[in-house]
């Protein structure tokens, strides 16, 4: 009996022990999971508790892990997610705004308010068709508080985030830059709808789109500025159809 008592407190510490020193790496699994394979985490250091790492677009075999976004993440978890209660803290000064809060439990979390800000030709990191037209400009990606529900494989979101793009340009284009825009995304739960507007062309885009459950559904138009046309013409019979919607070329966005 004493055997036994002795052996079950061994077994125990050594639990203790892996848990305390979870490495971080285990994460890297986890979030190439959760994202369909797109996304990875890049030279994971430390623990599942208190680590660090890069965010990577996932890299095809034997391809190096290329950053998206500049600096580290340094992430703290609280040991309370072992009873369910998640409470974490992460923070990177190179590209979030301010450090990000998540709390709740392993199901549904309150992610605070932020920003993001990358590099448009870091995006090319995620393969095709983004490697073939690799922008460049500047994107900022913000949010108020956000409410996360796992259901499933597909988790549900509520909240609201608009995406910045300036300066945006496109090695399938001599015109630098193309322009500017803004992307509005109502999250509500399983769905969401997304709007698309130019702020600046010469390139001019407008559409909207809607997700359910998953299925992502996208209407617009591209066209250019008066003036413009003979410059943008062939990449904009790139990007679609071509229509005439009065005295303009307009060109049909679909996905």
């Amino acid at each position: 009996m004493r055997a036994l008592l002795w052996f079950l407190a061994a077994l125990l510490c050594v639990a203790l022990t892996a848990l305390v020193f979870f490495p971080a790496s285990w994460l890297t699994y986890k979030v190439e999971m959760e994202t369909g394979g797109r996304f990875t985490l890049g030279d994971p250091q430390g623990t599942l508790w208190h680590g660090s790492a890069f965010i990577g677009g996932a890299p095809g075999k034997g391809d190096p892990v290329t950053p998206l976004l500049p600096g580290r993440f340094t992430w703290k978890l609280s040991p309370m997610a072992l009873f369910g209660q998640v409470e974490m803290e992460v923070e990177n000064p190179d590209s979030l705004s301010q450090p990000l809060k998540i709390a709740g439990s392993w199901s549904q979390w309150q992610v605070s308010g932020a920003s993001v800000s990358l590099p448009a030709d870091r995006l090319a990191g995620l393969g095709a068709p983004l490697n073939t037209i690799q922008p460049s400009g500047q994107m900022q990606l913000s949010w108020g508080p956000l409410l996360v529900v796992q259901r499933g494989a597909i988790p549900a979101v509520t909240g609201k985030t608009d995406l910045e793009l300036t300066d945006m340009s496109s090695r399938l284009s001599n015109i630098k830059p193309l322009g500017a825009y803004h992307v509005s995304i109502q999250w509500n739960g399983s769905t969401a709808h997304l709007e698309l507007t130019s702020t600046s062309g010469p390139m001019l885009l407008s559409g909207h789109g809607d997700l359910n459950n998953g299925q992502f559904h996208f209407s617009g138009q591209a066209q250019a500025e008066t003036g413009q046309e003979q410059k943008l013409a062939n990449l904009l019979n790139l990007l679609g159809q071509r229509q005439k919607i009065g005295d303009k070329d307009v060109f049909a966005l679909r996905l």
